[in-house]
Formats: structure tokens, C-alpha cells, sequence
């Protein structure tokens, strides 16, 4: 959470310097208190007028501002900060981090820095992927940096994407994730998320609308707590957020059976499980090795009962997991909730409805109400990623974090 923190925004001479105003604001908004220290280089791109109007703050650039004697002091910076970021960091000034080449402010008050400090990278490909800088960004790591970079597709090289700086608003989300409360440290979470798909022969299936966001959403609240979180996501669904790409174990399957033998293997060393996803409850009994073509002017497809994960769980729940269900109801909402609840045996579920508008499938919105057998609360329509906080609030009340 940045709300009261106090963060160095380092900026240098690079191209991206102006994302640095989509930063701050970012901060800002989530109640951050905010000091800009920038290179010389970096006023080339981007003025000091323009960042303090943003801050509320005067830009700190040279050791000495006036001719007076007047000087800005690193080290007060470095013991008032509880953050430094430095985005876009150019490759020569993590050259400079790395071998303590303190020509000028920024570098001085990155080694008086106390507090943990941030680097979001910002070059050409050629240079990011040379060895120095790579030995460099090493080096940081080495000495406890955070280094923020992108998560973008991959070419032969391994590279593609890489060097450009990360997004101004995952970059703030990194932040936020670090100072979040940490909750659920130490705990194993599953999570199952999006559609499955029962093929009918190579080209068509039987799915539902199901797009992940809400599976996803969950599994990256989980993270923000501290939790070590097992993915397992149906197909089509979009690729995690940067910063919980390589926090989150994550699965990929298809079919309900393929994401039953995941959840079952999964579930015996998890402290709690999460069943978002929606699970097709019939698939075809026969499979056609061929594409199905046209004859005559029906056709009859039989279909079988896929396993039920949610019930096999609930009979596997030892002491002291907790299994948590979703129902998505069209009607008799609270009362087909309630049957699922006892027959799963989840502690308690969480429950939409098709008839509220703009909610559920492929919207980034979702209104819930939270049934267990003390009672039901309702809640607003909201965003996914704050319906999400709601469910893992309840989930952090129960027992497993006592």
C-alpha cells in the first residue's frame, strides 16, 4: 500500500523521461508523497517546472541550488525516503549504480539510500543486451535492488521487448505490491480460472464465455498478500499482469478432466483453494479423430458427466484448509448458492448473477454477494481486481491466518 509512503523518483537522460509525469501521478493517486531527483541529463527531456507542478515538490538536480551556500543533502534524502525508484534509468547510469561513480546527485543519494530501492531500465535492445549491462543489472540484483522490467514475448535471443522501460502503471503497480500487507505469507493458494473446452472433433468444442479475469484477478491479490499461488487456467484466457508473471505458478489446460487431475494433485499441499473457473459438467462421450462434416439436417452429440472438482476437493479437505466455490446463478440465487455450498463443502462461496448487468462473463466488472453458513453479505458492482480484495478479505478472517 503507497498511501503515506515517501518515494526518490530518480529520473535520467532518457527518451522515456516523460513517462515519468504518468509515474508521479500514478504515486500520487495512491497517497504517495513523491521528491524528484534528476540527472542533467535527464532536464534535456523533460523540465523540472513540469515535475514540480506534479509534486508539489522542487526538483533536486545539483548538490548546491543557489550561490549562496544553499545545498541539497543526499543523505537527509536517503534516511527520509521509505522508497527510491529510479525510472527510466539509462544503461550509463547503471553503470554508475553498479560501480559507485557518484558524479552527481542522483547517484549520491542512491548509495545514502536506506531504503529499498527500485530500477526501471530504459535503453535500446543493443545496448540492454550487451554483456556489461547485463553484468551490471547482476550486480544490482546482487546488491538487493528490485529491477523492474518488462515481461514481453521472446525471440530466439530471449530479449524481445526487453530495454524498452516497463509501463508507467506496472511499474507503480511493483511498488504497490511490495508494500502490500502480507497477510498470507506462507500459505499455499490454488486458484482455478477461466472456461474448459470438451472437444467434439479437431476444430469445434463444447465452452462457455468464461474470460479468466476473475480467477486471474484473485491470483494476483494473492500474491500482493505474500501468498505461493498455483494457477490452473483453462484455455483462452489473457497472460498474467508484468509484475505476477514469475510470482505465480501457473498451469495451463483444456479440458475439465485435464483440470480436475491438476486440481487434485495440486489441492493435498495447499492451506487453501479457490474454485473460479467454469468448469463444463458434461463433455461429448466420443470424440471424432476427424472434422464432422455435413450430412443430412440434424446431428445428435451424447454427452457424459465430467468429474466434479469442486465436490472431489470437498471430500479431500483436510483440517485446517479452507475450499472456497463460486456459483453463477440465472435464477434462485441465493437458495442454488446455499445447496452448493453444503453439497461441496466449501466454506463459503461466492455468488454472481447473470441478471446483473455488465457483470460476469468478459466484463471487467462483477457484483458478488459472500454466502457461508454464519450468513450472506452483499456487495456493490465493482472492478475485478476489487471484487477480488473483497473475496481475499474474507478468506484472511478465517482460520488459516490465525
Amino acid at each position: 500500500m503507497l498511501k503515506g509512503k515517501k518515494i526518490v523518483l530518480g529520473i535520467t537522460g532518457s527518451i522515456a523521461a516523460y513517462k515519468a509525469c504518468y509515474i508521479i501521478r500514478g504515486l500520487v493517486k495512491a497517497g504517495a508523497e513523491v521528491q524528484v531527483v534528476i540527472t542533467p541529463a535527464g532536464k534535456e527531456f523533460i523540465t523540472p517546472i513540469t515535475l514540480s507542478a506534479l509534486t508539489q515538490k522542487p526538483v533536486v538536480s545539483e548538490f548546491f541550488s543557489q550561490r549562496d551556500g544553499t545545498w541539497n543533502s543526499h543523505v537527509s534524502l536517503g534516511l527520509w525516503a521509505d522508497a527510491m525508484l529510479i525510472a527510466p534509468c539509462t544503461a550509463s547510469t547503471l553503470g554508475k549504480m553498479a560501480n559507485g561513480v557518484a558524479d552527481n546527485m542522483l547517484i549520491t543519494t542512491y548509495l545514502s539510500m536506506k531504503a529499498p530501492v527500485f530500477v526501471a531500465p530504459a535503453m535500446d535492445l543493443d545496448m540492454y543486451a550487451h554483456p556489461t549491462t547485463q553484468q551490471n543489472l547482476d550486480r544490482l540484483r546482487s546488491f538487493g535492488n528490485h529491477i523492474i522490467e518488462p515481461q514481453s514475448g521472446f525471440l530466439a535471443s530471449g530479449l524481445e521487448g526487453k530495454g524498452r522501460m516497463e509501463e508507467p502503471e506496472n511499474i507503480v503497480a511493483f511498488l504497490d505490491n511490495f508494500f502490500e500487507s502480507k497477510s498470507l505469507t506462507g500459505k499455499k493458494v490454488m486458484i482455478t480460472a477461466g472456461p474448459t473446452y470438451e472437444k467434439i472433433d479437431p476444430v469445434r468444442f463444447i465452452g462457455n464465455y468464461s474470460s479468466g479475469k476473475m480467477g486471474f484477478a484473485l491470483a494476483e491479490e494473492c500474491v500482493r498478500r505474500g501468498a505461493e499461488v498455483t494457477l490452473v487456467a483453462g484455455p483462452n484466457v489473457p497472460p498474467l499482469s508484468t509484475f505476477s508473471s514469475h510470482l505465480i505458478h501457473r498451469i495451463d489446460v483444456e479440458s475439465a478432466r485435464e483440470m480436475h487431475h491438476a486440481a487434485v494433485e495440486v489441492f493435498p499441499q495447499a492451506d487453501a483453494a479457490i474454485l473460479c473457473a467454469a468448469v463444463a459438467d458434461f463433455r461429448p462421450e466420443c470424440v471424432a479423430d476427424q472434422k464432422i462434416k455435413r450430412v443430412g439436417q440434424t446431428m445428435d452429440i451424447h454427452l457424459v458427466p465430467n468429474p466434479d472438482i469442486a465436490a472431489e476437493l470437498g471430500s479431500m479437505k483436510r483440517k485446517g484448509q479452507l475450499l472456497v466455490g463460486f456459483a453463477l446463478e440465472t435464477n434462485d440465487e441465493e437458495t442454488n448458492a446455499q445447496y452448493k455450498l453444503e453439497k461441496k463443502n466449501f466454506d463459503f462461496i461466492v455468488l454472481n448473477s447473470l441478471r446483473n448487468e455488465g457483470t460476469c462473463f468478459k466484463s471487467d466488472d462483477n457484483q458478488i454477494s459472500i454466502i457461508s453458513r454464519d450468513g450472506r453479505k452483499d456487495y456493490g458492482k465493482k472492478p475485478k481486481n476489487l471484487v477480488a480484495k473483497d473475496i481475499i478479505d474474507t478468506l484472511v478472517q478465517w482460520t488459516i491466518c490465525d
